[in-house]
């Protein structure tokens, strides 16, 4: 295996040379042409004074770009910061001040919103695709520098490669630490139980910082994938694009499978060229997969990962067991296992629900800044509290029952209550608030706030949610928001979120 993410663009060209790699948006590029725009993007940045250690902060939505970016910092050393483009300005500047980046590489469309964060942290540069404001760095101008890159450098297996932000429950994002042996272990052992190669084409929406995307990425880079990549989600286009790219292969999550079924387009398709299908994100019921299947003609495999595990934790082999409702067992070289939710040191019997946990050369380092939170999450041992109950068959495969914690799962994005209770809390007619979740047919669960108003005063639901947005990410805003007396709570005063749903009203 390779040593770090920074060599792998190299030996893609020498791989595969002048195969096809990678189309946006009708744009096609070789694996050769990859590598010489990543040499070039990366000795723009080393230009600019960005060098080995410092953080890069990508914060921009699916672009060939983004791709050549994300290998043009790992080629210089520095580490990469890969960030949810749903993120407002303000979480960005808390991302960016935590982990001390010293560039921003953003799009056009970003760009603008940003710039102020440069007064507020140590951001020395903020590089933009496309149309450059004022103050920032444009990178189209900056490739065509055509300036070299520095000589190869030497940068240990398990030396720091990322930091992904994952929200946390206190309400703010910790910053999961991966080695370079995390990401490419994790990226290999995907395709060896996918028996993903050369012979393949994947299509995908996936957001590229997502870690179900990038093991795509990696993959592809890797071991001679071709992949044809969306900036977002239309099913009609994804349809068009398995049937013109020949796919072999769709990733997704739920909902965007639920959403080509229905689209108009599905009827007149053209799949035949596809030979399996993956679903991540979050448990998929067994009647939707087997629907998908019909729709589809071949197989659906679900699979199961984190942020904290750099991509996958399981998933099936091809060639071995599909079970419909499990996650699939353990990748090569790694463990799982259920432990009782209130001791981690004990095992549960096959079949019985405890909290899953992970161990193995894909388990992060740690969160970034936060010793206290490692703690919590890592054990001494190496295994890795999860969050998620389930339970493990005979055959060592896993099936998620429920979330250990309050955690929202929407649309395959992870939404804490404490953060959204936060931001309410901070409206001048709030006394309290408190947020659970309700069950979404697209979407899989939903935030619903229960808000208890100041005396005197009265509120509406579309005010909150627009004070919501103000600091929050969409798809981490509250969708649906109840005026309440009072909330359930324990002896104590902590709230109950479990039964906050005995107040519905709709």
């Amino acid at each position: 295996m390779l040593d770090h993410i920074g060599q792998i663009p190299a030996y893609a060209a020498q791989t595969f040379q002048d195969r096809e790699a990678l189309v946006f948006e009708g744009r096609s590029f070789t694996f050769n042409e990859l590598n010489t725009l990543i040499d070039k993007a990366a000795g723009a940045l080393h230009g600019l004074g960005t060098s080995q250690g410092d953080v890069v902060t990508l914060y921009a939505s699916n672009s060939w770009e983004w791709v050549v970016s994300y290998f043009a910092i790992a080629r210089i050393g520095a580490v990469i910061n890969p960030v949810n483009t749903m993120l407002t300005p303000t979480e960005i500047e808390f991302v960016v001040k935590d982990c001390g980046a010293r560039a921003i590489i953003t799009s056009g469309d970003k760009a603008a919103s940003i710039m102020g964060v440069k007064d507020n942290s140590n951001v020395a540069s903020i590089i933009s695709f496309g149309d450059a404001p004022e103050g920032a760095e444009g990178f189209d101008d900056l490739i065509s520098r055509d300036m070299a890159p520095p000589a190869m450098i030497d940068v240990e297996p398990e030396a720091l490669s990322t930091i992904g932000y994952t929200s946390g429950t206190t309400g703010h994002p910790k910053g999961a630490m991966q080695s370079h042996k995390a990401v490419i272990f994790n990226g290999a052992m995907t395709s060896q139980l996918h028996m993903r190669g050369q012979d393949d084409v994947v299509v995908s929406a996936l957001p590229c910082p997502h870690v179900y995307a990038n093991v795509l990425m990696t993959g592809m880079m890797m071991f001679g994938t071709k992949l044809v990549l969306h900036k977002t989600f239309d099913p009609a286009l994804v349809l068009e694009d398995i049937a013109t790219h020949k796919a072999t292969i769709f990733d997704g999550v739920p909902t965007m499978y639920m959403f080509m079924l229905n689209s108009p387009a599905f009827a007149g398709a053209d799949l035949s060229s596809l030979k399996r299908c993956y679903v991540g994100g979050q448990t998929m019921p067994v009647p939707t997969m087997e629907a998908v299947e019909e729709g589809f003609k071949v197989p659906l495999f679900e699979l199961w990962g984190m942020t904290e595990i750099a991509g996958l934790g399981s998933t099936h082999p091809l060639y071995g067991k599909n079970k419909h409702s499990s996650i699939g067992c353990a990748i090569p070289y790694c463990e799982l296992r259920i432990a009782d939710a209130e001791d981690a040191t004990k095992a549960m019997p096959r079949g019985e629900v405890g909290e899953l946990m992970v161990r193995g050369p894909i388990v992060m380092m740690g969160y970034f800044g936060d010793e206290e939170k490692t703690r919590e999450t890592l054990e001494p041992d190496g295994w890795l509290h999860t969050g998620d109950l389930g339970t493990m068959d005979e055959d060592g495969c896993v099936f998620i029952v429920d979330r250990k914690k309050d955690m929202i799962l929407t649309g395959g994005y992870n939404v804490y209550p404490a953060e959204i209770e936060r931001v309410l809390a901070a409206h001048p007619d709030v006394a309290l608030a408190a947020v659970g979740k309700q069950s979404d047919e697209m979407k899989g669960e939903i935030a619903k706030a229960y808000v208890v108003l100041k005396e005197g005063v009265s509120g509406t639901e579309q005010d909150l949610i627009d004070f919501c947005r103000q600091s929050l990410a969409a798809y981490k805003c509250p969708r649906k928001i109840q005026f309440v007396d009072d909330v359930p709570k324990t002896s104590t005063g902590k709230i109950m979120r479990r039964e906050l749903h005995t107040l519905d009203t709709d």
